[in-house]
């Protein structure tokens, strides 16, 4: 069998059970055991149990690029442009959905976990600043594109756990809409 394989079965297995149970709570035993791969071989690849949660963040919910909304942003309207780097992202895609799961979860208790969600955090309000600072027309001060692009990424996160727990859903398009008035543009109809 593919070394490939057993690893993917691991990663597999451990984002399942992390998503169910939590990570202090599912022994590495466990993980094997449903990723079917002898124990040793999950720390062959995995020296800590806690690497095992950190690969799971760096390679299935990779941080966002600019170059991964760049066809997206339409000059001249912001609104549509952030709606699009919305749907683009796709945050609230299934995989993603589990892995926030994971990652809310165990970001109260491990520093490795809060420190990769500041950095997604950070880099959705640099891609969205980036991408309504390409969309305006005109100069818009720093500071505001800044708040807007931070306004609109809280609510594209609310958006996303929001169809993880099941509620309500922000209006995407409002939270747009109210971005661009704010850097001086009109509202979409």
């Amino acid at each position: 069998m593919p070394t490939h394989d057993r690893r993917t079965r691991i990663l597999d297995a451990a984002e399942e059970l992390f998503a169910v149970d939590g990570f202090d709570a599912t022994p590495t035993a466990r993980v094997a055991e449903a990723a079917e791969v002898p124990k040793g071989l999950v720390f062959y690849y995995f020296p800590h149990k806690i690497d095992l949660l950190l690969t799971l963040l760096k390679e299935r919910l990779p941080t966002p690029t600019k170059e991964s909304v760049a066809d997206v942003v339409r000059r001249g309207d912001p609104a549509g442009s952030l709606l699009a780097v919305h749907r683009s992202l796709g945050l609230e895609d299934h995989d993603s959905l589990v892995l926030r799961t994971i990652i809310f979860r165990e970001s109260g208790t491990h520093p490795e976990v809060r420190d990769h969600l500041r950095q997604l955090r950070r880099s959705l309000v640099d891609l969205t600043e980036s991408a309504l600072d390409q969309a305006v027309e005109w100069t818009v001060a720093k500071k505001l594109l800044r708040q807007g692009a931070e306004t609109f990424v809280a609510v594209m996160l609310d958006h996303a756990n929001a169809r993880r727990a099941g509620g309500a859903l922000p209006d995407m398009k409002g939270a747009a809409a109210v971005v661009a008035l704010a850097v001086g543009t009109p509202a979409p109809a």
